[in-house]
Parts: C-alpha cells; structure tokens; sequence
C-alpha cells in the first residue's frame, strides 16, 4: 500500500502550511522557471515570466475554486467562507480556464503573441500539474479513485476533507497516476520544443496529452457521470483535445503554406 502523508506540514499559532499549498507553490515556481528559459531561448525577456507566474497562479487559483464553487453551491452557500478558502476544492480545468485569462492581459502587456507565449508556458505548466498532484496525494483531498484490491492501492486515513471509507479499503491512487502522465508528457514537450517552430505547435501538443491523459484516469477516479456514461472532467477534456488537433492542423497548413505572394519556397523550385 502507497501511504498517504499528511496534509499539514506545520503549524504555528493561528497560521497552517497545508501540504497541497506547498506543493502548488513549488509547481508554479517551477513552472515560471521553465517558462522564463524559454522566453529568453525565443528573445523574449526572462524576467517577464515573474509576472505570468503571478497571473497564472492568481487567475488559476480563482479560476479553480470558482468552478468548484459551482459544483457544490448548496455547501458554498452554508459555509461561503469555509468553503471557498478550504484547502481543497480545487477543479484543474477551471484553473486552466481562470489562468488563461490572467495570463492574456500579461501577454498583451508586454506585446507576446499569445500562441507564442502559450508555447512558452506548456512545458512549465504540464510539470506544475504533475507536482500539484503529488500535493493532492500528500493532502488526500479527495480525488482519489475508486475502490481497489491493487497492490498499490491507497487509504487516504489522513485525508484533508474526511476519509469515508471503513479500515482496510483502499482506493486508486489516481493524483500519482496523473502526476507520472504529466510528468512523461513534459518530457516529451521538452524534447519538442526546438523542433516544433511554428507558433501554437507545443501548446498544441500540449492540449492533445494531458487531457487526453485526465480522460483515462477519469474511469477510475470517483466523479460521476454526468452525459453518456462521461464526467465533467471527460466532456471537458474532450473538447480540449479537439482544441490541440485543430491547432495542431493549423500550424501544419501554416508551415507548409508557400510564402505571401504566391512564390514557392526556393528549396521547392526546381
């Protein structure tokens, strides 16, 4: 059995460094770290991504809990501040959402073409996910996956919200199966990154991996379903992939269109 560690690190008087904070905290970090080495690798500055991290985790933070918000009004509206500021509620595509907004104004800040910028961010962003996953394994924040007898299964006892389940129940695991998923997925953006120029290309990779990945996990995870046997979270992802494939045809018809002006490539005359 997988343990699940704690979800508080420590405590000083009035004041709790909660596991999954922690872990977020580290994933945005590291993410405005790649980011800011592949502003300076496209000529951009550096030093901008400082202020996307700042966007990014502002807007992803509203973003997410907002979309939790949501999902569970009636307890939001009997504990509104509990609810809302509670170290757990977290919805990763509202986060998506929320932080791609907040970034946006950055980038037309500092005059970034957005799909360029997006290309900046997808590797920082795929490793900040899968390290906001440990967190969520650390925190048991409930969600984890379905009941198992697998030898990796894990009792979140320590869970952050509650753990519902008798002694001796195990579940998936299904935030460490993300974080491995995202964690392959960086790599591969990683090794893409010099090879795929057009603008949008990386991030459409991007959209085509790791939400194709949430889809898998999500039939062992505990959300139900909410249209044709699908979650939230699948539609969701669904509609994400899409996105990637379109991008992805986009940025191919792109580069293997002959330059303005109707002249072929001279490496394609003959």
């Amino acid at each position: 059995m997988i343990p699940c560690m704690y979800p508080e690190i420590l405590t000083i008087g009035p004041i709790t460094l909660h596991t999954f904070g922690a872990m977020m905290g580290l994933g945005f970090l590291v993410g405005a770290n790649l980011t800011g080495r592949e502003l300076a690798r496209r000529g951009m500055d550096e030093e901008w991504a400082s202020n996307i991290l700042v966007a990014a985790a502002v807007g992803g933070i509203a973003g997410s809990k907002l979309w939790a918000v949501f999902n569970e009004w009636d307890s939001f509206l009997a504990a509104p501040i509990t609810t809302f500021f509670s170290g757990a509620g977290f919805v990763w595509y509202g986060g998506l959402i929320g932080g791609a907004l907040a970034v946006t104004l950055i980038f037309r800040h500092y005059g970034i073409p957005w799909l360029r910028g997006a290309d900046c961010m997808a590797p920082g962003l795929v490793l900040g996910q899968a390290i906001g996953r440990i967190g969520c394994h650390l925190a048991g924040d409930g969600d984890w996956g379905i009941v198992t007898d697998a030898p990796w299964g894990v009792a979140y006892t320590r869970a952050i919200i509650g753990w519902p389940y008798a002694e001796g129940v195990l579940v998936h695991p299904t935030p460490l199966y993300e974080a491995f998923a995202y964690t392959v997925i960086f790599v591969i953006l990683w090794a893409l990154r010099k090879r795929l120029t057009s603008d949008g290309m990386i991030f459409a990779v991007y959209l085509l991996m790791a939400p194709a990945a949430r889809f898998a996990i999500e039939f062992v995870r505990i959300n139900p379903p909410v249209f044709a046997g699908l979650t939230q979270a699948q539609l969701f992802s669904l509609a994400l992939v899409a996105s990637g494939g379109i991008l992805l045809a986009f940025g191919r018809s792109r580069a293997l269109a002959p330059p303005s002006g109707g002249q072929e490539p001279a490496a394609a005359q003959r």
